[in-house]
């Protein structure tokens, strides 16, 4: 399939005060955005994106000069892919409070000259479906043929059918949940309190100090990375194998505490990785937000009411072996929905990868998400 080549990203501001869930607020933001494809006449063609934990608006393509710096799911995104670029009009959008240009922790206070840092307030899901429906706006958009979105970036598409049931055509979830089980929320506090922990994090102001909590950033990234893959993934990958040393010979251990197994030095370099891109304030506020989101919170925690005035057709996919955002949860979103007659696809892969699965080539995931955007390209047409 043909990449969809060069892309560039373009800074969208909003001057307009912005009033968050928590009752605080915001004078003015930006949103980084990119897009791919073109916006038909009557703007209908128009599918937004929406990312997860340490994703960002950079869904597909490669920045010029930057030939490894290709989108988080380029291989679902683009000419002849899934969601294919040369029918539909697709928007990657840089979520509030995230550290890849939108304003977050690490931007300007203009109030005090000096970065947001620990007084950048708490965002929510609903949050950001807010100032994503301005972006709509700003691009003339009235109504997406659909909403998408792995793990966080679904829930995000599901809150688009809940507060804009006018302008959301399809609401696409992957791999995701209408709330955060118990154990996934004692996951996020884990990875949290290890960034807390960090004495080089000071309160949130880590900035001031030029110095940045790479040990808790690090410990919240193995933590995180070990729930996105299964058991059986991790067995295939390294099983028991040693690493082997230049001072070691045979299958001898070396009777330390440096790494050992080669799945203890997977998990070290994916937290040294992402300790030097990601930002920790900006960890603690998406974690946060995942936390919080339940629709089902103002209806006494009944789901179906919730879901009552939604007027979205659904496309949900889950992967069998996804332990952190179980199937079960989102058999629990499909029932709901179908209690209101909505009309409903569901796809439950057999895959072995885990939750990562739904960021990987699996021809049959492929075809079921190819198959429903034929179904949206038929009706954009119509």
């Amino acid at each position: 399939m043909e990449s969809i080549g060069i892309v560039a990203a373009q800074r969208m501001h909003f001057p307009e005060p912005f009033a968050l869930r928590s009752g605080a607020s915001l004078a003015g933001y930006d949103l980084m955005v990119e897009t791919y494809g073109t916006l038909n006449a009557e703007r209908s063609n128009a599918v937004l994106v929406c990312h997860a934990l340490n994703a960002s608006h950079h869904v597909a393509g490669v920045y010029a000069g930057e030939p490894k710096n290709v989108g988080w799911w380029d291989n679902m995104v683009g000419p002849g892919k899934p969601l294919d670029t040369n029918r539909f009009f697709v928007i990657g959008v840089n979520n509030l409070g995230s550290c890849f240009g939108s304003t977050g922790p690490m931007s300007i206070d203009p109030a005090t000259g000096k970065p947001y840092g620990a007084r950048f307030p708490v965002v929510t899901v609903e949050d950001w479906v807010n100032t994503q429906a301005r972006m709509a706006d700003a691009f003339g958009i009235e109504r997406f043929a659909a909403v998408m979105g792995g793990s966080l970036g679904g829930m995000q598409a599901l809150a688009w059918s809940l507060m804009y049931p006018d302008r959301i055509g399809h609401c696409i979830v992957i791999a995701s949940t209408p709330k955060l089980s118990a154990q996934n929320i004692a996951f996020n506090e884990v990875a949290r309190s290890a960034i807390l922990s960090d004495p080089d994090f000071h309160g949130g102001d880590y900035y001031a100090h030029d110095v940045k909590p790479r040990r808790g950033l690090r410990v919240a990234r193995m933590i995180g990375h070990i729930t996105y893959l299964s058991d059986d993934d991790m067995a295939t990958k390294f099983g028991r194998a040693l690493r082997r040393a230049a001072d070691t010979v045979g299958d001898d251990y070396r009777f330390s505490f440096d790494v050992e197994f080669e799945v203890e030095s997977y998990l070290r370099y994916q937290g040294d990785k992402f300790a030097d891109y990601f930002d920790a304030n900006t960890y603690l506020l998406i974690t946060r937000a995942l936390d919080y989101f339940d629709p089902a919170k103002d209806f006494d925690g009944d789901l179906t009411a919730a879901l009552a005035h939604t007027r979205a057709q659904y496309l949900v996919a889950s992967f069998s072996t996804d332990w952190r955002f179980a199937p079960t949860r989102s058999r629990e979103l499909v029932k709901a929905l179908l209690e209101h007659k909505r009309r409903v696809t569901y796809a439950e892969i057999d895959a072995p990868h885990g939750h990562d699965a739904f960021l990987l080539d699996d021809a049959r995931y492929h075809n079921v998400v190819r198959a429903y955007y034929e179904r949206i390209a038929e009706e954009v047409r119509a």
